[in-house]
């Protein structure tokens, strides 16, 4: 078995007492070098600043302690001995315990990947993190997780994510609904300190004390974030936070210090009293994985210094001095929890490994059952009205339905009035947003994954950037990377598109292929006003991620609405036209040159036009009936060409025998080329399909 870059030991320590020895706490990855402890008096001192002041079993807090210590050490032998592919391990992080285990089964735990003994605290088994480290089926990801990045939707720890700090805004989703539903309930989420330079760690502090959230942040304060010192990037270092905002700085090393600072900060989040910030300082006794050897960048005498107060040792020695454990006593617990460790990984090395076959299983739940829109028939609509009237019975209809966007309140209502007197009727659950995509996005992720069904405006698509860490890393993985265990049921709408002069490149984008291309979203594009009912009413009921477009262009145009209703289901295309001759393909705005040019051809090419109106899925099924009978493929977007949906209709249609062998002409394409959009209109309409290029189009295909 192929293993990751093994020169990654970090010096390790044993402590000597007489006869006893305290040497696996602090052996790091596996290591069976020792060296002696030199400076006994910063060990004693730390010893009288800590007894045992706080009122927990700090036996058993050591025993969990220990626990984590030797699965990492265990986890470090098996990588060396070719039993693994990676590992990063919680050496030195033990203290921080004691803060998982403050919490109430129903709080949450926001984890991040050096948060091993925290797992342990809240309720996950060591064996459960054997099986994790060994990438089995039968773990927390199903084997798709790295090593720590364990989760269990049973005891309320949400996935690890590896992008820093993302785990923090979903936090804030979870405990604003726990507020939401007067639960006295907290989320605690955790994150290195190299990470609170992430732009998202800002967001999530200040959506958390705007809102006066129950969230409980730390900061793991280790010094490092892999090879570089932190302490001329830290914020709390450099004076950004004001200990007014509820920073707490933590002697993070020893558990007592982390006990009175955490009981504190929780009671207050439970209490109503807003969120807490604990700057936790731990060592990192380790290298920062696997791939890592810390001995190249930091200086002997400072791992020397590291490894005396080790916080393991430290308890051990304050318990035996104040005769409440004895050295033959503390033998006997290692021997045990090593035995108990050796026992967990010899079975969990032993369990099946994943499938090839189920590497697409749990990307997305079950398709949601379309049912009627709520939207009255046999009249007209714009969409703008239609998918507001679908807003308001949802909000009527179902408690859980919480909306959140930029200026989406009354009496703006949305910058294109979607939301209009939604805020007015149900001022508890329509809400405006700060200027922040990324907190819309997490916020709806954490939001979700807690139960309620978040329907967050992006005030334009274009505007997404903020946004696409979330939205692609967590949004769309969090079923696929829990196998299932938890799912995401939000729904992010935006206008989207140009054909309206004076939007320029950050009003007119049209990139439902950056969306598309991310597995685990659904994407959809509505061109009529029923549609747009439809697909919002099947995605405010759907189980995964809906990225829902609306194509400005239209959502203000009045239609005839059918005075039958049909539900909407993704997957779904609609022919809008029937013919015999060309298959035209198109969706949202580009419906309207695509029905254009078919009706300017009608005399002579019979032309049948479909609205894909499902991105992703997309309708396949119709597209190669209607192709069997024509022969001929056009295909018109809004979107640039390279590497766009139009391409990928093309490049399914002709790649696959069954549809191949119907083609008479070569497919074509009509598309913005690889362009952004000019403010003058003279550049907007160079770019976009317009009708004679699509009318152009569809004659070439007639050129047998």
């Amino acid at each position: 078995m192929q293993t990751m870059n093994l020169d990654s030991r970090a010096t390790p320590t044993s402590e000597v007492r007489g006869r006893r020895t305290v040497p696996r706490s602090s052996e790091v990855l596996g290591d069976k070098e020792t060296q002696p402890v030199t400076n006994q008096a910063v060990r004693e001192q730390s010893m009288s600043q800590h007894r045992s002041r706080a009122i927990y079993n700090k036996l058993e807090l050591l025993k969990l302690m220990y626990l984590s210590r030797e699965g990492d050490r265990r986890e470090g032998v098996l990588l060396r001995q070719g039993k693994g592919w990676f590992q990063v391990a919680g050496m030195g992080h033990e203290s921080l315990a004691i803060i998982a285990m403050l919490l109430k089964e129903q709080d949450y735990l926001f984890p991040y990947y050096r948060d091993r003994a925290m797992m342990l605290a809240k309720g996950m088994s060591n064996y459960d993190l054997a099986k994790a480290y060994f990438a089995k089926r039968d773990t927390s990801s199903g084997g798709r997780q790295m090593p720590g990045h364990p989760s269990s939707r049973a005891k309320n720890i949400w996935s690890v994510p590896t992008p820093t700090a993302s785990n923090l805004l979903p936090a804030c989703g979870a405990a604003w609904a726990m507020t939401l539903e007067g639960k006295s309930n907290v989320a605690v989420a955790t994150t290195g300190d190299a990470a609170s330079r992430q732009g998202e760690f800002y967001e999530a502090v200040s959506f958390a004390t705007e809102r006066k959230l129950p969230v409980v942040f730390v900061v793991e304060d280790n010094r490092y974030g892999i090879s570089t010192n932190t302490d001329k990037f830290n914020p709390f270092k450099l004076g950004i936070f004001s200990d007014s905002i509820g920073v707490v700085h933590v002697d993070g090393r020893h558990p007592d210090n982390v006990y009175d600072a955490a009981s504190t900060a929780i009671d207050r989040a439970r209490g109503g009293g807003g969120p807490s910030i604990l700057v936790c300082e731990v060592d990192r006794l380790c290298s920062h994985t696997s791939s890592d050897d810390h001995r190249v960048y930091r200086p002997p005498a400072e791992i020397s210094e590291m490894m005396e107060r080790d916080p393991i040792n430290t308890v051990v020695e304050e318990l035996i001095e104040a005769g409440e454990l004895t050295w033959d006593g503390w033998e006997e617990i290692r021997h045990q929890i090593d035995q108990q460790v050796d026992a967990d990984y010899q079975r969990a090395e032993t369990l099946a490994d994943p499938k090839a076959s189920e590497v697409l299983d749990e990307l997305f739940g079950k398709p949601p059952h379309a049912t009627h829109p709520p939207l009255e028939g046999g009249r007209k609509w714009r969409m703008v009205d239609a998918v507001n009237q679908v807003f308001r019975t949802g909000l009527q209809e179902n408690p859980k339905y919480i909306f959140f966007g930029e200026d989406i309140e009354d009496p703006k209502g949305g910058v294109f009035r979607l939301t209009a007197g939604l805020s007015s009727e149900f001022h508890d659950r329509v809400f405006n947003a700060p200027l922040a995509e990324a907190t819309i996005a997490g916020v709806a992720i954490g939001m979700a994954c807690y139960g309620m069904r978040p329907v967050f405006e992006l005030q334009f698509v274009d505007f997404v950037g903020p946004a696409w860490s979330q939205i692609s890393q967590n949004m769309a993985t969090i079923r696929w990377r829990t196998f299932g265990d938890w799912n995401c049921p939000a729904v992010i709408y935006s206008p989207y598109g140009a054909y309206l002069p004076g939007g320029s490149i950050w009003h007119s984008q049209a990139n439902e292929s950056s969306f598309a291309h991310v597995p685990g979203l659904r994407v959809v594009v509505p061109s009529t006003p029923e549609d747009a009912a439809g697909l919002m009413w099947t995605a405010m009921h759907a189980e995964d991620p809906t990225v829902y477009l609306i194509p400005k262009h239209l959502f203000r145009q009045q239609m005839d609405v059918p005075q039958q209703l049909d539900p909407v289901p993704f997957g779904s295309a609609k022919i809008r036209r029937p013919g015999r001759d060309v298959t035209l393909v198109s969706w949202g705005n580009c419906m309207e040159p695509a029905m254009q040019a078919a009706l300017e051809v009608e005399h002579d090419v019979s032309v049948e036009v479909i609205d894909l109106r499902s991105i992703v899925p997309w309708d396949e099924q119709t597209i190669a009936k209607s192709l069997a009978k024509t022969g001929r493929l056009v295909v018109v977007q809004e979107d640039a060409e390279s590497c766009s949906v139009g391409q990928m209709i093309i490049s399914h249609m002709t790649s696959t025998p069954e549809t191949f062998c119907h083609f008479i002409s070569p497919p074509q394409l009509v598309s913005r080329p690889d362009v952004h959009i000019g403010y003058n209109p003279i550049y907007e309409y160079a770019a976009l399909p317009d009708i004679s290029r699509v009318v152009a189009a569809i004659r070439l295909t007639m050129e047998e």
